[in-house]
């Protein structure tokens, strides 16, 4: 036998869809109408639920009142509450069909998922680039702008995104975490231990598709390159004499300064 619980009597006429209660069935069809009747006294942002309007009123009053009770970390609405604690919990419900991979939040599979098919959702209005997520986009845009939002409070110097700031700290604390295992070498950044470990290995994986010399840097390559092309794209200013390397025409200059004496 059926119980109430399980009586829907409230059916929606475009999808037939049914709900318990007309409430219920009243947000479903916004669904469909777009109709959004609570809006924002603030920002003026409409939205179809009030629930989802108070949870938006959060973001102007700065109210958190879902909190983690082992780390006291405080969130705006309960459902990044649940996320946060997976992070304590280890729990990754949400699986990829593809490569059997597991994550802590159904937004973090679908951003994975992307990795798979090759979907770029998110285009820039100025170009033609495409990202698969909205804050590749967003880093994406300085490009345009020149917004730099993080600055250096102690030289002033205005970075693009949070991890060139945190690199660039590095020349006023001196700190290098990355050191070498063979030697003493430390670094500051991660690439340039890769580069340096390269002077052990005798690792070269850049090579030259003309004449098959091997490098073990980009740069190095890019320099050796011009004795193909002839490219030399640093000029001297006084005398128009053209160099294929920066160090060549700085050596260059020197013979303009004796000349001056």
């Amino acid at each position: 036998m059926e119980t109430n619980s399980k009586w829907k009597p409230y059916s929606c006429e475009v999808c037939t869809v049914s709900f318990t209660n007309s409430a219920d069935l009243q947000r479903h069809v916004r669904t469909h109408t777009g109709e959004k009747p609570y809006s924002c006294q603030i920002c003026k942002t409409s939205f179809s639920e009030n629930s989802k309007l108070k949870k938006h009123f959060r973001k102007h009053t700065g109210e958190k009142p879902y909190s983690c009770e082992i780390c006291q970390t405080s969130f705006s609405d309960n459902s990044n509450l649940k996320k946060h604690m997976r992070k304590h919990t280890g729990e990754k419900p949400y699986s990829c069909e593809e490569c059997g991979s597991s994550f802590s939040s159904n937004s973090d599979l679908k951003r994975h998922i992307r990795t798979h098919t090759g979907e770029k959702p998110f285009s820039c209005r100025l170009c033609e680039s495409a990202f698969s997520e909205n804050s590749k986009l967003k880093k994406h845009m300085r490009t345009h702008t020149g917004e730099k939002p993080y600055p250096c409070e102690i030289c002033g110097s205005a970075f693009t995104e949070n991890c060139y700031l945190r690199v660039h700290m590095r020349t006023h604390t001196g700190e290098k975490p990355y050191s070498c295992q063979i030697c003493e070498s430390a670094f500051t950044e991660h690439y340039k231990l890769k580069k340096h470990m390269r002077t052990h290995t005798g690792e070269k994986p850049y090579s030259c598709e003309i004449c098959d010399a091997a490098f073990s840097g980009s740069s190095i390559l890019k320099v050796h390159m011009r004795t193909h092309t002839g490219e030399k794209p640093y000029s001297c200013n006084v005398c128009g004499s053209s160099f294929s390397e920066n160090a060549t025409l700085k050596k260059h200059m020197r013979t303009h300064s004796r000349e001056k004496r």
